[in-house]
Parts: structure tokens; C-alpha cells; sequence
């Protein structure tokens, strides 16, 4: 059974950027149905006992309810991890990835912002890694991700949540200024180990 992981910080930890109730609505609703309604969907299937990895790399995209809720899953687990109140920056060699697939850092924040605001309705942007330590920057819809066979993208190690109970309390229709407050709280060290771990 997969278990609703911990949150590395408190609910206030993000703000101003998310605010606290954001926060635990987010986790304590969203994030637990999700984990809740993965288990129950997956239970006496082959797919029991699979890491959330496995799933997603192998799943029938005609399987709804282990695609969403997998990947809601999956996608959170993600997202929370790459989130901190601590200032940093990418290691120096992602950031020369990030450098040779976009030009500059800037650039990859104008394509990855992009990326988050065009997205029709619900889902996600993600910086995603290929073997060999290319980068790139896609979007999906709703609980997609770029682990799943459908989706062409590398693996993911940065993850925006662009559907509105991430952001609408504190921003409401303005999904642009809450792109903008993602890039003070990213977690970049995370970021980077993601990186080496799947280049």
C-alpha cells in the first residue's frame, strides 16, 4: 500500500508564495485522495506491490482511475520534495545543462513559465531529464507525467501543479503571478540531485 509521505516543512514554511491553507487543503485533501484512491484501485491487480515508478512506466494510459490517481501521486510526492523556503541555486552542472538546451537560465524560466501558463485547464510543467543529461521543458494535462509510456519528455525532477486548488485562494485567475512566486521557492538542491540520479 503506498502511504502519504510526510511533508518536509510546516504549512506556513512557503509563504508568501503559498500560503498556509493552500497548503494543507492541498496535501491533507488532495495529495490523500489521491494516495487513497490509488490503492484502492490497484488492489488485487498485478499492479500491487509495483513501485509508483513501475506503474506509471508501464500503465495502459486506458487505465483512468490507476492514471490518475497514480500520477496524482506520483506528481505530489514529486512536488513537495522540490519545494523550500531555503534560497538556492542548480549545481553547476545542471546548470550547464539547463544552459545548453535553453542559452541561459533565463531563457529556461521564460519556456518552463510558458510551459505552466499555456496549459489548457488542469496540469503540470516539468523540467524533465533524458540519459545522456538532456533537459527539456513539456507540459501535461491533468495528472499526467512524463514517466508514462504516452508521454515523451525524459524523467521528471521539477514539477509545477498549474491546476487551480494549488494556487486559487491566494491568487485566484492570476496563474501568472503564482509561476512567478514558484521560482523563489524551488528546492534546487533537490533539483540538481534529481538530476545526477537520472541523467
Amino acid at each position: 500500500m503506498f502511504q502519504l509521505p510526510q511533508l518536509p516543512y510546516a504549512y506556513d514554511a512557503l509563504e508568501p508564495y503559498i500560503d498556509a491553507r493552500t497548503m494543507e487543503i492541498h496535501y491533507t485533501k488532495h495529495h490523500k485522495a489521491y494516495t487513497d484512491n490509488l490503492n484502492n484501485a490497484i488492489k488485487g491487480t498485478p499492479l500491487e506491490g509495483k513501485t509508483i515508478q513501475e506503474i506509471l512506466q508501464t500503465l495502459d494510459p486506458e487505465n483512468k482511475a490507476v492514471r490518475n490517481n497514480g500520477g496524482g501521486y506520483y506528481n505530489h510526492n514529486l512536488f513537495w520534495e522540490i519545494l523550500s523556503a531555503k534560497k538556492t541555486t542548480p549545481s553547476a552542472e545542471l546548470s550547464k545543462a539547463i544552459e545548453a538546451a535553453f542559452g541561459s537560465f533565463e531563457a529556461f524560466k521564460e519556456a518552463f513559465s510558458k510551459a505552466a501558463a499555456t496549459q489548457f485547464g488542469s496540469g503540470w510543467a516539468w523540467l524533465a531529464v533524458e540519459k545522456g543529461g538532456k533537459v527539456g521543458v513539456c507540459a501535461t494535462a491533468n495528472q499526467d507525467n512524463p514517466l508514462m509510456s504516452h508521454i515523451k519528455c525524459g524523467t521528471p525532477i521539477l514539477g509545477l501543479d498549474v491546476w487551480e486548488h494549488a494556487y486559487y485562494l491566494n491568487y485566484q485567475n492570476r496563474r501568472a503571478d503564482y509561476i512567478e512566486a514558484f521560482f523563489n521557492i524551488i528546492n534546487w538542491d533537490k533539483v540538481s540531485e534529481l538530476y545526477n540520479q537520472y541523467k
